[in-house]
């Protein structure tokens, strides 16, 4: 019995491979319940164990198959998937499972009463394709691990949000691999590739006979198919997934009620290049000494990777300069950066970063999300912000989350990576301080709060460098209820300016002159002296900050 080990969820499934294809009804556990696998469970065979798995029963069907059901519930199965008959009134689809009529109804109800989720499959669906759709989300779990990469259908998902298109991605042999979520607005070419049959022949005769499946085999472009009404084919991009002069599959993207993105094109060929590296991923990942290329990003990055083991695989000269953009999720619609899943991240930067660079490496630490761009000029940073820009706009557009993106100015060699990197870091520490609410910047931006949050932090990690007499200002204001912090702070902001910071703190000059006194009695400081004064500046500004912003 064939068998794949995972730790997906239902949830997961129904999202990748839900309509058209099946409705998920779950039991007790609910959606977050896990699937180790997938067995096949034909009448004509033994029963076996099937702890945690999916079954798939094949070979009976509607209420012929309650007992197969039941069976597998008390095998340990989490769900098992079910062929259900079309409803009295035509096909078999989520309304009438829902209802409970007719044999999906019966079905329904065992599973619930066994304890068992059930899928209830169209009739019209290969087991086949099913099979194969499905271990394709479980076994992604297994190839991908913690890189939050995600599957074939979260990049397929990526791709429809970048293009504003329906996407379908298919291997070599024109299986359909996974498939975007779909609106209503889906052609028959599109209905029936993901059901599992082959287009209207006459259309993919045309397909032949304009050099389209041809040229999409042997170059890396995005071909244009024309939209037929006469077949009922709405309009097309496509390109193909290669590896080297390995043709290994194609992406198409149908249009649906609005037109193709502006850089949709652009969008497909940075995925085709990473469903390239995914399919690859998955032929290769058990070989011996084998590094995942978010490993090799990583590793990179944190300088425990060879940058010419990295130029290796790659195919890079390690001596050309790189790049790295760091992105941080600074919270959506609702203020929470939960609004947005990790994998989508992933995948949009994936997308963009690859189509810009075909070797970028994306990698992940923490709530950042890092793209590595070897081979660019160190003059490249008006690219690189453009490409920021790009991917900062998408995810607000198109997904409705903030992004702050901070630049590593590129430096030669690879073995600089976690220079560039740490840089890249700095800048997004210091973005949105100080009034700066920019999305995308680069060290030139923020060179003055970049440097002076790092001098707080060495203030505040050595207290032998900090005069205690500004000190006691804070401890005066505590005890006495009284602002002299905040008042030298603003009146040392200004210059020595009394009219100026009395207005901005809202007091009588008069009243800001006391202050001053009083703050010179109780602290001994001569703020007169330019010495002490800017010694002063930068401990009151280390004061008046949050810890958050230190940090």
């Amino acid at each position: 019995m064939d068998r794949s080990v995972s730790g997906t969820t239902l949830r997961q499934l129904l999202l990748a491979i839900g309509d058209p294809l099946l409705d998920l009804h779950p039991a007790a556990a609910g959606l977050d319940a896990e699937v180790s696998g997938i067995a096949i469970l034909d009448p004509d065979d033994e029963l076996g164990s099937y702890p945690g798995e999916l079954v798939l029963v094949i070979g009976a069907r509607g209420r012929e198959a309650i007992r197969y059901v039941r069976a597998a519930a008390r095998r340990g199965a989490t769900a098992a998937a079910v062929k259900v008959d079309p409803a009295p009134n035509g096909p078999a689809r989520s309304g009438a499972a829902a209802n409970g009529t007719g044999n999906a109804g019966e079905l329904r109800a065992a599973a619930a009463e066994a304890g068992i989720a059930l899928l209830a499959v169209r009739p019209e669906v290969r087991w086949d394709q099913l099979e194969t759709l499905m271990r394709g989300v479980l076994d992604a779990v297994v190839i991908d691990g913690d890189d939050g990469a995600g599957d074939l259908f979260s990049l397929a998902q990526t791709v429809a949000v970048l293009t504003a298109g329906s996407v379908t991605i298919e291997d070599a042999s024109n299986r359909v691999l996974a498939y975007s979520r779909s609106d209503d607005e889906v052609d028959e070419l599109r209905r029936l590739s993901i059901l599992g049959w082959e287009g209207p022949e006459q259309y993919l005769a045309k397909l032949r006979e304009w050099g389209v499946f041809q040229r999409l085999r042997v170059g890396e472009e995005v071909v244009r198919i024309a939209e037929r009404p006469d077949f009922g084919i709405r309009r097309r991009l496509a390109t193909g997934i290669r590896a080297g002069n390995q043709h290994l599959g194609t992406i198409w993207v149908q249009e649906g009620k609005e037109p193709f993105a502006e850089r949709a094109e652009s969008a497909l060929l940075g995925a085709a290049r990473v469903a390239s590296a995914y399919l690859v991923r998955q032929r290769t990942d058990a070989l011996p000494g084998r590094r995942s290329r978010q490993d090799l990003a990583s590793g990179l990055l944190e300088g425990r990777v060879s940058p010419d083991l990295v130029a290796g695989n790659l195919g890079l000269d390690p001596s050309r300069a790189v790049a790295v953009i760091a992105f941080d999720v600074r919270g959506g619609i609702g203020g929470s950066s939960s609004d947005l899943d990790r994998a989508e991240l992933v995948n949009v930067v994936s997308v963009q970063a690859t189509s810009f660079r075909r070797a970028a490496l994306v990698t992940t630490s923490g709530s950042r999300v890092y793209a590595v761009l070897p081979d660019v000029s160190v003059q490249a940073e008006t690219q690189l912000r453009t490409l920021a820009d790009e991917i900062v706009r998408v995810l607000w557009r198109r997904v409705r989350v903030r992004v702050r993106a901070g630049i590593g100015a590129p430096l030669p060699g690879l073995a600089e990576a976690p220079r560039v990197r740490a840089e890249a870091d700095r800048v997004v520490d210091a973005m949105g301080r100080n009034g700066n609410d920019a999305d995308v910047a680069t060290i030139a931006d923020l060179r003055a709060e970049v440097l002076l949050s790092e001098t707080l932090a060495m203030l505040e990690a050595n207290p032998d460098l900090r005069d205690p007499a500004v000190a006691s200002l804070s401890d005066y204001d505590r005890a006495h209820g009284t602002e002299l912090v905040t008042s030298m702070l603003t009146f040392l902001d200004v210059m020595g300016d009394v009219r100026a910071a009395a207005n901005m703190l809202h007091v009588h000059p008069n009243t800001l002159r006391h202050r001053i006194r009083r703050a010179t009695a109780v602290s001994g400081l001569d703020f007169d002296d330019p010495r002490a004064r800017l010694l002063a500046h930068l401990q009151l500004v280390l004061a008046a900050r949050p810890a958050e912003s230190r940090g």
